[in-house]
């Protein structure tokens, strides 16, 4: 009767590999990053203690793994249970073998133009249950089963023919992704959205510009300009500003 039992615990393991509860108690296994910026309180800073200026001279390169893209690079890899996940610009995710460099798989997608000031770059992924999620130039969020990056559900956030992006990282919460929106130097109105972890329905929109009419509004900023953007990165969910 122990074998089937340890089989099903297994199996629930692999189900759900950061689970929540996982991310919440980040600080107890530093040798993970789980999110974005390390934990909840976006400290961003890792406890390891490993590397000193005693031996840090020893260091050398164990592997090197070659980006596909000519674009620069800006992401946050996620590195948990053996695996580093990256992006790749514009929209791309690897995940790598820790010990070797070598590709597990890679999700690649093909990107229309896209108008972006600064570059076609994407910040990272989020990581929840047994899913990853990204954000892509097109301002689509996809969620990627997290042994194979095959695509689980892909929805549109905004239309990028508006000039609307995404190259921040995601923040999973609890059974929620949170996701900010790019562009305000063409002139979109910004906006935070959340939706569902599961099936990727959007659950609400928060517009960090009033319209006419809403609480709040004091001028003619968004008649004429738009602007709004919360698309740098995410920082904590108790921080009401910086995703």
């Amino acid at each position: 009767m122990r074998k089937p039992w340890l089989v099903l615990a297994l199996a629930v393991h692999s189900a759900a590999q950061v689970p929540y509860e996982r991310i919440l108690k980040s600080a107890a296994q530093p040798e993970n990053w789980l999110t974005y910026s390390g934990n909840y309180q976006a400290h961003r800073y890792s406890a390891l203690d490993q590397i000193t200026r005693a031996n840090v001279q020893r260091l050398h390169v164990a592997w090197m793994y070659q980006i596909h893209a000519h674009h620069k690079v800006e992401t946050s890899p996620l590195v948990f249970d053996g695996i580093m996940y990256i992006t790749e610009p514009p929209s791309d995710v690897t995940a790598l073998d820790l010990r070797t460099g070598r590709p597990i798989w890679s999700y690649r997608r093909s990107v229309p133009a896209v108008p972006v000031c600064c570059g076609q770059v994407n910040r990272g992924v989020a990581a929840l249950d047994d899913q990853l999620f990204v954000g892509t130039l097109d301002a689509h969020l996809v969620a990627l089963d997290m042994k194979t990056g095959r695509v689980r559900w892909d929805v549109e956030v905004a239309d990028y023919k508006s000039a609307y992006s995404i190259t921040l990282a995601p923040l999973a919460i609890k059974d929620k992704v949170i996701v900010g929106i790019a562009g305000a130097e063409y002139g979109i109105r910004g906006f935070l959205d959340a939706y569902d972890a599961k099936t990727g329905k959007r659950v609400w929109r928060f517009w960090t510009v009033p319209a006419p009419g809403d609480p709040g509004k004091q001028g003619g900023s968004w008649d004429e300009h738009g602007s709004g953007s919360a698309g740098s990165g995410p920082t904590s969910p108790s921080e009401g500003g910086g995703l």
